[in-house]
């Protein structure tokens, strides 16, 4: 008897710990997690697209020598507003300048054979008339002076095109605005080439251009949705590189005449103001715009979709607060939301699982969240 007592007070402490473990279980077991839902909304939305733009000047206008030589000075601040006419470079012009006085003192000389051609001329008309001197004579004299005009004209052509030569070393901004930064300093040789390098660029300052490309499809989608009346007025918003909205809206100018053959691409144009000067030229913008409206869709946070592969499911929440996944199938998705082409009502509540961790049939308590439409992108 004395055995069998020791033996049950050995066990007594094993037992407590199990009747203490299984209460803590089932304390444990009937904890209901906190879940975020929110229900599915149902509003028409618009749908936009979006496209890598870049600006340029409303008209960039190269800067490039059109004689050789050296840079003497340059009169400009890099950066700065310029006027049309402003001197920006100026090239050593002394080679040029002796062309020009040489040019000069053979029109002169010139000029004095014209005058003795002309004397010559005067004497010889009168003794031929008199019989003195034969008509070649005059006809001699006549084309003497004829020579000598001709030979005026084109001392005044080469003295002309000196003066040209020479009016290159100075090089003039064409139009009003901003300069760049020069590519060639003071005592840098520069020489005139067709189609080789400018030396600066001139933007004129006011509206830019922006322009961007889209898919030969995506055109062909436009041109039969829109009118070219809905095409001029679209508002074209442009995104700048750290994400914020331009405050300023451009309008559609123009298309490319043709669809680039090596890209399937074609080059559309869009006009901005920029009144605050905000923009510069030069600078990579995405450039969005509506293209179409889903009528009564169907939306869900981005959250509330579980994807597995090609598979979509979200869990809802009935009336009875139990969760219970649901296939769906999915369309676009509009900003931060999903649209549900079909497998979801509006209305019924969907589970933002995040981080918890729920089974089928499980009991939640849901916490209802705010739920905001934000339809200002698409991700294609």
């Amino acid at each position: 008897m004395r055995k069998i007592r020791f033996n049950i007070w050995l066990l007594l402490p094993f037992a407590a710990f199990v009747i203490t473990s299984c209460k803590k279980a089932e304390q444990k077991a009937m904890i209901i997690p906190d879940v975020n839902v929110v229900e599915a909304g149902q509003k028409t939305v618009p749908l936009y697209v979006e496209y890598v733009g870049q600006t340029y000047g409303q008209s960039d206008v190269d800067i490039k020598p059109r004689v050789e030589g050296w840079v003497q000075s340059i009169e400009f601040k890099e950066g700065g507003q310029v006027r049309a006419g402003q001197v920006l470079y100026v090239i050593q012009d002394d080679e040029l300048r002796n062309r020009e006085q040489q040019a000069q003192a053979n029109l002169a000389q010139a000029n004095v054979m014209l005058a003795k051609a002309k004397a010559d001329l005067d004497r010889v008309i009168p003794l031929v008339e008199m019989n003195a001197l034969s008509k070649r004579d005059l006809d001699a004299a006549q084309a003497n002076y004829d020579a000598q005009v001709q030979a005026v004209e084109a001392a005044k052509a080469g003295l002309n095109n000196a003066q040209t030569q020479l009016s290159y070393t100075r090089i003039l901004s064409p139009i009003d605005g901003v300069i760049g930064v020069s590519k060639v300093q003071v005592g840098d040789y520069v020489s005139k080439s067709i189609g080789g390098s400018s030396i600066n660029t001139v933007s004129a300052v006011g509206a830019l251009r922006v322009r961007f490309s889209i898919s030969e499809n995506d055109f062909l989608k436009y041109k039969q949705s829109m009118t070219a009346e809905q095409l001029k007025n679209l508002n074209v918003q442009l995104i700048l590189s750290d994400g914020s909205l331009f405050p300023e809206t451009a309008k559609l100018d123009f298309a490319n005449r043709e669809v680039d053959p090596t890209t399937g691409s074609l080059l559309v144009q869009a006009i901005v103001e920029n009144k605050s000067h905000m923009l510069k030229p030069g600078q990579y913008v995405k450039v969005r715009f509506e293209s179409e409206q889903i009528e009564n869709a169907i939306l869900v946070p981005q959250q509330a979709i579980n994807q597995l592969q090609n598979i979509y499911q979200v869990f809802v929440v009935n009336d009875s607060s139990k969760i219970q996944p649901r296939p769906v199938q999915v369309g676009q998705r509009v900003g931060s939301n999903w649209v549900i082409m079909d497998g979801l009502k509006p209305g019924e509540k969907v589970a933002l699982i995040g981080n918890a961790i729920i089974k089928p049939g499980m009991v939640i308590k849901p916490v209802v969240q705010p739920y905001s439409y934000d339809s200002t992108s698409v991700n294609r």
